[in-house]
């Protein structure tokens, strides 16, 4: 993971942060990558970014939020933080379906007798968001039409590309057949 901070003065509970995330993968080599950018202000005081190999975009996605919220629980706690992101299925998991999945175990609960529990995709990915986001009164996680030019989240998807393409720079030549 790369992370930067380039505002010195510090944080406190007057500040209203507003951060920006992105997840992508790239189908053929699942390689995947997240990023986010912090502004505080209109002006970017911190970003970060990192990837994963053998992933999904709906992971890279919900990834990207986890990182954003980590960050603001560490390094903003008393603000106000909004969390925007492109992906419905990563603002739905956070505002929606973990309240119900953090109370069924984290598992699908279905009236279907053959699929009546079974576990959610990437559960511990959305249970480390749920400890993140239940630690904290003051984030929240919003939905952001993405690639319309709005610069947090065109900045937040240049950098979960960079992330992702760190994976593809470490990952062995792949021969096609």
């Amino acid at each position: 993971m790369t992370d930067s901070t380039d505002d010195p003065r510090s944080i406190d509970a007057h500040d209203r942060l507003e951060i920006f995330t992105d997840g992508c993968c790239e189908p053929g080599s699942r390689d995947g990558g997240w990023g986010f950018v912090v502004y505080r202000d209109g002006v970017e005081i911190a970003s970060g970014c990192g990837g994963a190999a053998g992933t999904a975009n709906n992971a890279m996605e919900a990834t990207a939020v986890l990182k954003a919220a980590e960050w603001a629980n560490i390094h903003a706690a008393e603000a106000k933080v909004t969390i925007w992101s492109d992906s419905v299925y990563a603002v739905k998991g956070c505002n929606e379906w973990r309240p119900i999945w953090r109370n069924n175990g984290f598992k699908k609960i279905t009236a279907n007798s053959r699929l009546r529990s079974r576990g959610i995709a990437d559960a511990d990915l959305w249970r480390a968001i749920d400890t993140a986001l239940s630690g904290s009164a003051t984030i929240t996680v919003s939905w952001c039409k993405g690639h319309v030019g709005t610069e947090g989240n065109e900045r937040a998807d240049r950098l979960a590309d960079s992330g992702r393409l760190s994976i593809a720079e470490k990952a062995p030549l792949r021969r096609s057949r």
